[in-house]
């Protein structure tokens, strides 16, 4: 099977940081072509860096990192520290970026790969999307040239960081109005998913069990992360919303969907940021497959699985 080409879009963030590990340790499956930031979850510098460490500690310095937009579209920046630290990294010491970030910007090397590779490259943005939806405005024909947009955002219910908005969507509403309208093939994965996939102590106990110094280093990320959550009001176990869109790709078989008409909310009001789904809508309406269901224990099974083959290929 030849590995299917992709472009991940992040703002790391301890859930990026190990869908970027799921992807690089998953070679037969998935070409990653580069890795592109945005601010997010952190700002940008922080952001950008942090995915050249993560790609440090998988020993994949041959992985080009891009530097994106350092605030959404329309809107002042919104960070996360408070979930995943002041480094948007906390809970280990991640080796120093043995490369530097590429010249050129990220929204010209989603442009320039994607026209490429016409039909050949899917997007995986997990962070807002305000590097795509520029790259969509400066390039119309992206949205008929790219095979697929999966993407983690919005939900079908209530959001995380308003009652109505998923933070990605929320950060940026009009690159996610954007993305959302360009018709190009879509697969939404949002909070109706990623808040199945939560961290337990026995998950969590897995991947410490691996042994070995990546696992020990995801396994202190997840447990700064999982202890950020806990202390939240009402506080559960972390969701790892970013890495089921790479386990989407690699086991679709784990998750179940419907498609949908999805508009996002740009209104001046505490909506801002929804994502409005209409399961009921015509066929000539639908924009996005939307993700509804997650066998969470084999997602976790192939995450632990594929960070101690991961952990192991520098000493095979």
């Amino acid at each position: 099977m030849t590995p299917r080409p992709i472009i991940i879009d992040c703002d790391p963030g301890v859930d990026d940081a190990l869908a970027l590990l799921l992807a690089m340790a998953s070679p037969n499956e998935l070409d990653l072509l580069g890795v592109t930031t945005v601010a997010g979850n952190a700002p940008l510098a922080l952001t950008s860096r942090n995915a050249l460490k993560v790609c440090a500690l998988a020993g994949r310095d041959d992985i080009p990192v891009f530097a994106g937009c350092d605030r959404p579209s329309e809107r002042e920046p919104s960070t996360a520290e408070h979930i995943h630290g002041e480094t948007g990294l906390d809970g280990a010491e991640l080796p120093a970026p043995a490369s530097n970030l590429e010249d050129r910007h990220a929204v010209d090397f989603i442009i320039e790969t994607v026209d490429a590779r016409a039909g050949g490259v899917t997007l995986c943005p997990m962070g807002p999307l305000t590097n795509i939806a520029l790259a969509l405005n400066r390039h119309p024909p992206l949205a008929r040239q790219v095979r697929e947009i999966v993407l983690m955002g919005g939900s079908a219910g209530s959001g995380n960081v308003t009652p109505y908005a998923e933070f990605n969507f929320h950060v940026d509403p009009h690159a996610a109005a954007k993305v959302m309208s360009c018709g190009a093939p879509l697969t939404m994965i949002g909070l109706d998913v990623t808040h199945r996939a939560r961290l337990t102590s026995e998950r969590l106990a897995a991947i410490e069990a691996i042994g070995t110094p990546i696992s020990a280093a995801a396994a202190g990320l997840l447990r700064h992360y999982h202890g950020t959550n806990l202390a939240q009001p009402g506080g559960e176990g972390a969701p790892l919303h970013d890495p089921c869109v790479i386990a989407t790709i690699l086991r679709p078989d784990l998750f179940e969907g419907r498609e949908a008409h999805v508009d996002i909310d740009l209104s001046d009001s505490p909506a801002v940021g929804q994502s409005i789904v209409d399961f009921s809508a015509p066929e000539r309406q639908i924009n996005a497959r939307v993700v509804e269901e997650i066998d969470a224990d084999g997602f976790f099974a192939l995450l632990t699985e594929r960070l101690a083959s991961l952990s192991a290929a520098p000493e095979a």
